[in-house]
């Protein structure tokens, strides 16, 4: 089965664009309404789907995007190999997770959950765009407030923040008392 016109538009787009993209920017790139636009990302869907093709179509955290299929990470990662290895290190995880967990947090109150500095992962984390500055606290200084960012959904195949994992009652504990002492 062929793809509607439409359906053709709305997979160019999402080739051309090559990130994620909502429907609502989609129906504003292609004058296609909303609800025909989400007919045709279901469309796309079922006929990759069922053609068994090398990529295909995801949503995640309210976007679409295409990804190679599953089964060829093996054969992908042998012919690209890594150039880069862009993997986020233990101190970088336990640190966004820090901010993804007391989000809006200052970089002390990161400091003091983790008992090291952490400028330089904050930094990093930033220039890496899972964190960003979503405010200052309102005392002496303004430190900025971090939170997290669509790419930190994306990545971690979240469609919302409060689709993180319950922390456990000491660990959620631990958290509401490091900050609760720095305020």
């Amino acid at each position: 089965m062929a793809l509607s016109d439409n359906a053709r538009l709305v997979e160019a787009v999402l080739f051309i664009e090559n990130q994620p993209l909502s429907v609502e920017r989609i129906e504003e790139m292609t004058g296609i309404s909303a609800l025909e636009v989400r007919n045709c990302l279901d469309e796309i869907s079922e006929e990759y789907y069922k053609s068994y093709h090398g990529l295909a179509l995801i949503e995640n955290a309210e976007t679409w995007s295409f990804i190679p299929c599953s089964d060829l990470n093996d054969e992908l990662r042998r012919c690209y190999g890594k150039k880069v290895d862009r993997r986020l290190t233990r101190s970088a995880v336990e640190t966004l997770s820090i901010i993804a967990y007391s989000q809006p947090v200052t970089r002390a109150e990161v400091t003091k959950i983790r008992g090291v500095a952490s400028d330089a992962v904050i930094r990093l984390l930033r220039e890496r765009d899972y964190i960003k500055v979503v405010g200052r606290r309102d005392v002496p200084g303004h430190p900025c407030l971090y939170g997290t960012t669509k790419k930190f959904l994306y990545t971690f195949n979240l469609d919302s923040i409060q689709n993180l994992p319950r922390l456990s009652d000491i660990d959620r504990q631990r958290f509401e008392k490091e900050v609760s002492d720095e305020n």
